[in-house]
């Protein structure tokens, strides 16, 4: 991430308030955004963040941080694919709806990937990574930082030009990150992957611990 590169958290629900709390600990400067921008504007005031609408972040930002529900994320796409050009699109949802039984469910085959399939939606000339996606929002907010050897998040990306300023977003939310491979990969590491906290892993790992799971 170039000094002026410009990340924006877009939908402060869980995972979006607990990218964004990371973030204000780092002193990171972003912009909060959500379609209710009274709630966007409330929240910056805690984390000194710049608060916006959406279409103003998408447009004003660098890195987008796509906090969104996953059935969502298609339609953001086909709306903003004029303003998401040079952009790099962090998709950290996961296909998951409330189970008759209990639990969650997957919402698509059971072979499928929210990266793969989001991917397919992505506008000419953005980016996308599979990220920030890996933990539960708890623990997403409560393990950043965690010392003396931080917690990792993975990511996947079909373009390795990216990795750098992914893996600063990422350090940046006081993590360590770990690239599994390219989107094909996502599914690894969405719920119910071997790579996920509601999957085969199932825990935190460190980076030493994380590099044996690869």
């Amino acid at each position: 991430m170039t000094t002026s590169s410009k990340v924006a958290v877009i939908g402060l629900g869980n995972i979006g308030q607990a990218v964004a709390g990371n973030l204000s600990k780092s002193n990171t400067s972003f912009i909060a955004a959500d379609r209710n921008l009274e709630k966007a504007k409330e929240l910056s005031e805690k984390w000194n963040a710049e608060p916006s609408d959406i279409p103003g972040a998408v447009k004003n930002a660098d890195i987008l941080v796509l906090a969104i529900p996953f059935g969502t994320i298609s339609g953001f796409m086909k709306d903003y694919s004029a303003d998401l050009e040079g952009k790099i699109i962090v998709d950290p949802s996961n296909p998951i709806a409330p189970a008759e039984s209990g639990g969650f469910k997957k919402v698509i085959g059971e072979n499928e990937s929210a990266g793969e399939i989001n991917a397919s939606y992505l506008p000419h000339g953005a980016k996308l990574v599979k990220a920030l996606g890996t933990l539960g929002a708890e623990t997403l907010s409560n393990a950043a930082y965690q010392s003396p050897e931080k917690a990792v998040l993975f990511y996947a990306t079909d373009d390795t030009s990216i990795d750098p300023q992914v893996e600063k977003l990422i350090h940046d939310t006081g993590y360590d990150a770990l690239r599994v491979g390219g989107i094909d990969q996502s599914i690894r590491i969405e719920v119910f992957g071997d790579l996920h906290e509601f999957g085969a892993l199932g825990k935190l790992v460190t980076l030493s611990e994380a590099k044996q799971k690869i």
